[in-house]
């Protein structure tokens, strides 16, 4: 399986949900230049550093579901466990042909327990994923699915 994937993963809390930090948090980009010959990146962008990036290649892509049959690429985001909000509606997996491209948006809202009660976390997750090579994710995808809810 010919696969490039990136995920960027910006995480915040309610200190930025408005104001100036709200607009350095819309301001992530939805995509990063890729490393030389890595076919999985990670960004990690939160609230705690500022929202600079934070760059990483694992060895496997959490979280997604790769079917390959018949001369394309069925792709499918899974839920992260213990999320809000609910979803009574999931998209279908989206399925890529060689050369094609896939941008697919996703958003969560997490609770914690501190001394204060229920503290809440926040995360935009950008699948970009190209079934073959990819010089980079810039401009349009081929295909895009966004799936954001209301996280109030």
């Amino acid at each position: 399986m010919d696969v490039v994937a990136q995920r960027v993963r910006t995480t915040w809390t309610k200190r930025s949900r408005g104001g100036p930090a709200a607009s350095v948090r819309n301001r992530v980009p939805v995509a990063f230049p890729l490393p030389d010959g890595a076919l999985l990146h990670e960004v990690n962008v939160d609230e705690s550093t500022g929202f600079e990036p934070r760059f990483t290649v694992p060895d496997a892509l959490d979280g997604v579901t790769l079917r390959e049959a018949g001369g394309s690429l069925a792709v499918r985001v899974e839920l992260a466990p213990m999320s809000w909000p609910q979803r009574d509606w999931r998209p279908s997996p989206v399925h890529l042909r060689p050369g094609e491209w896939l941008r697919w948006q996703i958003n969560y809202r997490f609770g914690s327990m501190c001394e204060c009660g229920a503290q809440w976390r926040y995360r935009l997750e950008t699948l970009n994923l190209a079934y073959g090579t990819v010089a980079d994710f810039a401009g349009e995808p081929t295909h895009t699915v966004i799936e954001r809810g209301d996280l109030r």
